[in-house]
């Protein structure tokens, strides 16, 4: 991978997979995990101590320190972290921002969405431009089944915010 353009600080500590792929220009930083099938595209960064898994990178995406993605997509310049865990089906779409200690499943972001500090969206479904406040949930799981949390284009949820799916914004 060093030799067709990527970085990768300290080598030594670093994991990658062989059925892993790292576009040119892309930056992986000390003690990080890449592993399974993931692709990361080309001018990406990848933080210390990250784990990818399964995952698909965008140009241009950064996934910052100790932040876990698994069996997810972050889209064309999208950030995720630092402590950020993305894991079964989530995805960012371009440009959208989630932050430290936010959490998605089975969640898709759209367009230049953010939520930037402890979050839970499980099962949700948000539009492009939506911010989500800080301490905000997606209560998804009534004891029987899952239910999903849909927020339209440009919602602004409010800080700890607790929305009960099956719930429209």
């Amino acid at each position: 991978l060093m030799l067709s353009g990527v970085t990768i600080e300290k080598p030594e500590t670093v994991t990658i997979d062989l059925d892993v792929q790292v576009g040119m220009d892309t930056i992986i930083g000390p003690f990080a995990r890449i592993l399974g099938n993931t692709v990361i595209g080309e001018d990406c960064r990848i933080g210390a101590c990250a784990i990818l898994h399964d995952a698909v990178i965008g140009n241009g995406a950064e996934v910052f320190a100790f932040s876990m993605v698994s069996a997810s997509k972050l889209g064309v310049n999208a950030h995720a972290g630092p402590f950020a865990r993305l894991r079964m089906g989530a995805e960012l779409g371009d440009e959208a921002h989630v932050g430290n200690f936010v959490e998605l499943k089975n969640s898709r972001m759209g367009t230049k969405s953010k939520s930037m500090h402890l979050a839970y969206l499980g099962d949700s479904q948000l539009g492009s431009g939506v911010n989500i406040g800080a301490g905000t949930i997606t209560c998804n799981y009534d004891g029987k089944k899952k239910h999903k949390t849909t927020i339209g284009d440009g919602a602004f949820v409010g800080s700890n915010s607790t929305l009960v799916a099956p719930i429209e914004v």
